[in-house]
């Protein structure tokens, strides 16, 4: 069974391992759409969540991310902010007239606080800076998931040298 978008939340799931020492509690698997017009950017986010156990969906362009969440449950959006055509947020602004409450984390190589108020006017849950870190990548989309669909998360645990 997957998780429905925010309206269900799962309850009694089981756990599942998805990076060392952190796990969550999950009925079946997200499905996360990575956003990016760089194929490698792209597909290296995407390989970095199925190896933890997410399904992933890729889109190259805004336009594309937006069809994609007319037909398919996403349960959260990864999007990159410069894109031909169509910026990250642009993109976002259009897929929150199809699902308002979808969770959002953008990735940009420049972070500025005309970008960070930008980001936060749309109610994007993060923005995390390229080169993506996969530890922080991976801690801020377990804290969206949390936040939004009521996922127990158990923090990492610290392993101390002998």
């Amino acid at each position: 069974m997957i998780p429905q978008p925010p309206k269900s939340h799962p309850t009694n799931p089981p756990a599942t391992s998805l990076s060392a020492g952190v796990s969550v509690s999950v009925t079946g698997t997200f499905t996360i759409l990575v956003t990016d017009d760089d194929p490698g950017s792209r597909k290296s986010l995407a390989s970095l969540l199925q190896d933890r156990g997410f399904s992933t969906l890729e889109a190259a362009s805004g336009e594309e991310a937006i069809e994609i969440v007319r037909v398919e449950i996403v349960h959260l959006l990864f999007t990159d902010m410069h894109m031909p055509r169509m910026t990250g947020l642009e993109a976002l602004q259009q897929v929150r007239l199809i699902n308002e409450l979808l969770p959002a984390i953008l990735v940009t190589a420049d972070v500025t606080r005309e970008l960070m108020r930008q980001a936060l006017q749309a109610q994007v849950y993060s923005v995390i800076p390229k080169p993506v870190n996969k530890n922080v990548v991976m801690h801020t989309m377990l804290r969206a998931l949390q936040k939004m669909y009521g996922v127990p998360v158990d923090p990492p645990t610290t392993d101390h040298p002998g």
